[in-house]
């Protein structure tokens, strides 16, 4: 089974995918879906036209999806509200629209926090079962 990581990041007017561990396999979109959408048509576009695949892209394939996090907060704004990730993180509302907006980059220490939170937000979740 292969695997690959795309990394999807916010330009000045459109979303851009690239796979870190396959070169030559590339993306855009105006939206995150777009984006997403492109870079696996891209896939299959690189398994058509070139003699030699890499097994990251042999057999089934995992992805793994990198965002910076404008990327993220834009993408699953309509999941977690900034309310929901101020209680999750403690970084407060305004500077996690800030964030979005792409008004202000967050600090190494800001990102860890809300990936800190998030991964904790799905080791919960993923204890629950409903009855």
């Amino acid at each position: 089974m292969g695997k690959i990581t795309v990394t999807i990041e916010k330009g000045a007017d459109l979303f851009s995918a690239w796979a870190d561990n396959v070169p030559g396999i590339y993306g855009e979109g105006e939206t995150v879906k777009e984006a997403k959408e492109n870079i696996l048509a891209a896939v299959e576009l690189y398994k058509k036209y070139n003699d030699e695949i890499p097994v990251e892209l042999q057999g089934d394939m995992d992805i793994e999806w990198h965002f910076d996090v404008q990327s993220f907060l834009q993408y699953y704004s309509g999941i977690f509200t900034k309310a929901a990730l101020e209680r999750m993180t403690g970084i407060n509302q305004k500077q996690l629209g800030h964030y979005a907006s792409g008004l202000k980059k967050p600090r190494h220490a800001q990102v860890a926090k809300i990936d800190n939170a998030l991964r904790g937000f799905i080791d919960d979740m993923s204890l629950v079962h409903l009855v």
